[in-house]
């Protein structure tokens, strides 16, 4: 199948919708289906595994990948149903959340199996005269944040959703084509987006063992190894040692007490969230603390470029060093400081960052929720320390060879989100008739 423009278009009346295919009708939500909300639940059925039918919940659908579902971790019996009444959402439904963060995220999915969905989701119903996959393309082509209410919580106007008008053809051939095609396009994409994914995930993990490997057995493959004596560890070359790591330490401030004052512009404030994968994320958490309580905010000790930061908790044992001395440090952070003539601080963070520390310091971790490790379990944690020199030639050479990793990831990422714009693209430019699948 090929695109190309339809031979004749019209003016839709409407500004934003523009030019229609001649013989296309612009027409509302309402007239190709019904919206159903879904049922609310008792808490004793939101984990129950038997019954005859699947009831779903928003996480369901919030997987990206297919986009049907036919099973269910959660059912309810047929008697269950009849005595509440609840609604059945039949095969071929679109669902979709309407309370919620989850709305953001625009997943759809089509139904297989008849269900049940709990009261954060709705479904689409379409009339038969309409070809479903063709009815899905249309609702993945809307933007559900366009029917927010104005409220605290995120939430569908429905009112504004039945409204919603769209340009359509009612040939149901020409709408199967639309639908097979964009089946075929847009899953061939996917495979496509996904293999770059993996792809990620295997460099991330080259990244990992190739930093866990220098830090635990150097850059000299002749070296003499011998036995550590611990497990997590293994061999290690002759010469390094195994210490306690805050013996090592010229300083270890822990910055747990009160929360500062947050503004909207000021001093900014490295959270734990801001320190990911040896860095540190100006954008993914943007928070700020008054210049005048600056100095009182860090009166523990304002942080220094090569300090290494180290979360404590949501997330654990991320770590990053200070590229810029001018911000605040949250809590569940501590910044370290090497003793400057035995412990280099980058040779630290790569040493931190190694899975075999990592095992080891989820060993001393505690929580239900989230896992921390207490200021009292820190004295257990140990060090694998090379000489000095060999300490800067790892982080030196770590740097290199990391750096081409993560620009190689980051050209994947870039292909990834442009290959995402263009299934958008496409989508959009077929559903709206600004371009004609033929055979």
């Amino acid at each position: 199948m090929k695109l190309k423009p339809y031979p004749k278009y019209k003016e839709s009346g409407v500004q934003w919708i523009g030019e229609v295919p001649e013989g296309w009708m612009l027409l509302k939500i309402k007239y190709i289906g019904n919206l159903q909300n879904g049922n609310g639940f008792s808490e004793e059925l939101q984990g129950q595994e038997t019954g005859e039918i699947p009831f779903l919940k928003v996480s369901d659908i919030n997987n990206p990948g297919t986009i049907y579902l036919n099973t269910s971790i959660n059912y309810v019996s047929t008697k269950q149903v009849i005595e509440n009444r609840w609604n059945i959402i039949p095969v071929k439904s679109i669902l979709f959340a309407k309370i919620g963060e989850a709305i953001n995220k625009n997943h759809r999915k089509i139904n297989q199996l008849k269900v049940i969905i709990d009261n954060n989701m709705s479904a689409f119903i379409h009339y038969k005269k309409f070809n479903y996959k063709y009815v899905y393309y249309i609702f993945k082509e809307m933007d559900m944040n366009d029917f927010l209410n104005v409220s605290a919580v995120p939430s569908l106007n429905m009112d504004l959703l039945k409204s919603y008008k769209f340009s359509i053809t009612l040939n149901i051939e020409d709408q199967q084509k639309i639908a097979t095609y964009l089946d075929t396009k847009t899953s061939q994409i996917s495979k496509t987006i996904e293999a770059d994914k993996r792809l990620i995930e295997l460099l991330k993990e080259k990244r990992t063992a190739l930093i866990n490997h220098v830090v635990t057995k150097g850059l000299n493959p002749k070296a003499k190894m011998k036995d550590s004596g611990i497990e997590w560890i293994g061999e290690v070359p002759e010469g390094w040692k195994i210490v306690p790591l805050l013996k090592f330490l010229e300083s270890k401030i822990d910055y747990r007490g009160a929360t500062p004052e947050k503004v909207l512009d000021g001093v900014f404030l490295i959270t734990a969230r801001n320190v990911k994968g040896g860095k540190i994320d100006y954008e993914i958490s943007q928070e700020f603390v008054l210049v005048d309580q600056y100095r009182e905010i860090m009166h523990r000790g304002k942080p220094r470029i090569g300090d290494l930061l180290f979360t404590t908790e949501a997330p654990l044992g991320e770590v990053a060093n200070i590229d810029k001395e001018n911000v605040a440090l949250a809590q569940r952070i501590i910044k370290m400081r090497g003793l400057s003539n035995k412990l280099d601080n980058y040779y630290l963070k790569y040493f931190i960052m190694s899975f075999s520390f990592q095992n080891h310091l989820q060993s001393y971790a505690t929580g239900s929720t989230a896992l921390g490790i207490k200021a009292s379990n820190m004295c257990f944690l140990r060090l694998l320390l090379p000489s000095k020199p060999e300490q800067i030639e790892i982080y030196e050479y770590l740097n290199k060879e990391t750096s081409k990793i993560d620009q190689t990831i980051k050209k994947i990422e870039e292909k990834i989100e442009l290959l995402e714009e263009y299934k958008k693209s496409l989508i959009h430019h077929v559903v709206t008739g600004k371009v004609m699948v033929t055979i």
